[in-house]
């Protein structure tokens, strides 16, 4: 899969755009995945907490195609 990587000034990624052909194939594995869900309190501090351990040691975030490799197993 081919992604972009989308920074704001200072240089911190803020986005990632996703091919559209590979978007429709995540969608159609997890339909779910555009519906409005909002999250407790408790959720929001605990993604705040991790994204801030991955700001100090950014060695914690794994290579996309890992993830990609888990989406195809849990589709299977």
């Amino acid at each position: 899969m081919s992604v972009q990587y989308l920074s704001n000034k200072e240089g911190e990624i803020v986005a990632v755009q996703v091919p559209i052909d590979e978007w429709r194939v995540i969608k159609s594995k997890h339909p779910d995945i555009e519906s409005d869900i909002s999250f407790p309190e408790w959720q929001k501090k605990l993604i705040d907490k991790r994204l801030s351990a991955i700001d100090k040691d950014p060695k914690r975030v794994l290579p996309i195609e890992g993830l990609i490799e888990e989406l195809d197993k849990d589709a299977q």
